[in-house]
């Protein structure tokens, strides 16, 4: 039920700015925005003013293309300052790729969270050739479509460093309940989940703004997705208890800052369109589960777009997000089909 007391989300910037340019969004914080060679087709980094140098959240991936923006962005935007400090909202690649390089080209400071920097790490320096054998059964389990199957498991997967700076040694923790001083403001660190475990969000106490990454965009949900790494996870219960707690700070007049699309004001509408937006997915997915399933068989309820082979990849791991959040309520059963898919059921 709507709420006609809360404000509608605003956007003070109906254009983001150019590749290379950069918008002042507040004293000090400018939004730069760099290109992804993915269906989600940006990323937004921002640069925080200290003064004799700057401190950049986030980095965009590891790529030609990249190095030259970004050699436009230090030249141009920058003004020539050094980077003194790499603040990392999560240990995805496109928020990770060019931390190392920055890293190396200015002796730079890492901060992050203890998780994100042991993630992005592992993942740079791990490696493949081929799918690993827990990868395949995970795409068995699921019910991947054979023919993608067939094609992935003789595959190079995508390997971080492929799109990544080698990460160096050495980083400076932010947890729950730090503060972090920068761009003359002091903010508050509150730790997201679901999309990324320990996902740095920043909270101005001196002003409106709030930088967000991935955990809070304006008009997408961040994948939350089940990986061979972790079979028998719950993202989704991680993501709804971060929405949950995330939401009592949010008030109408803060600036969302977020890894992607553009900045927004009316965050308490927000919070509230994300928390609902997964209960009646989780809704209709059980309804849909009325008959057996395999997870491959369940996008229709979770999705509002035809998905293709560029994220087929993408759905399969939240459709099994989503899957399995209902499995450890109790809600659905599973068993094991004679082909190594798990077939989902609503629980009688």
């Amino acid at each position: 039920m709507k709420d006609a007391t809360l404000q509608p989300m605003r956007f003070p910037w109906p254009e983001p700015p150019a590749h290379g340019e950069s918008i002042e969004v507040a004293k000090g914080v400018l939004w730069i925005r760099l290109p992804l060679p993915m269906a989600l087709d940006h990323v937004n980094i921002y640069a925080l003013d200290e003064g004799d140098s700057w401190s950049i959240v986030d980095t965009g991936i590891h790529s030609r293309r990249s190095v030259t923006l970004w050699e436009q962005v230090l030249a141009g935007p920058l003004q020539g300052k050094p980077v003194s400090r790499v603040i990392l909202t999560h240990h995805h690649p496109d928020h990770v790729g060019m931390a190392g390089w920055l890293m190396a080209r200015f002796g730079a400071e890492l901060v992050t969270t203890r998780t994100a920097w042991l993630m992005a790490r592992m993942l740079i320096l791990d490696q493949e050739e081929r799918p690993t054998e827990q990868a395949l059964r995970h795409w068995r389990r699921a019910g991947m479509d054979p023919e993608i199957y067939e094609q992935r498991k003789n595959d190079r997967p995508y390997n971080f460093a492929d799109v990544c700076a080698p990460l160096p040694v050495g980083y400076t923790r932010l947890k729950q309940d730090d503060t972090l001083t920068s761009a003359g403001r002091t903010w508050d660190v509150h730790i997201g989940n679901g999309h990324a475990p320990e996902h740095l969000t920043l909270w101005s106490r001196d002003d409106n703004l709030v930088i967000a990454g991935d955990q809070i965009i304006s008009s997408i949900s961040p994948n939350i997705g089940v990986y061979p790494t972790e079979p028998e996870a719950d993202p989704v219960a991680d993501w709804l208890e971060a929405c949950d707690r995330l939401s009592c700070l949010a008030r109408e007049d803060h600036l969302v800052l977020s890894g992607h699309k553009l900045p927004f004001t009316g965050l308490p509408v927000r919070m509230r369109q994300l928390i609902e937006n997964h209960h009646g997915a989780l809704a209709r997915l059980l309804a849909h589960l009325d008959t057996p399933k395999v997870a491959s068989e369940c996008f229709a309820p979770l999705f509002k777009r035809k998905i293709d082979g560029g994220i087929y990849g993408l759905a399969l791991v939240e459709a099994v997000a989503h899957l399995n959040h209902l499995h450890q309520l109790g809600d659905v059963t599973r068993s094991l089909r004679d082909d190594g898919a798990w077939l989902w059921e609503r629980a009688k």
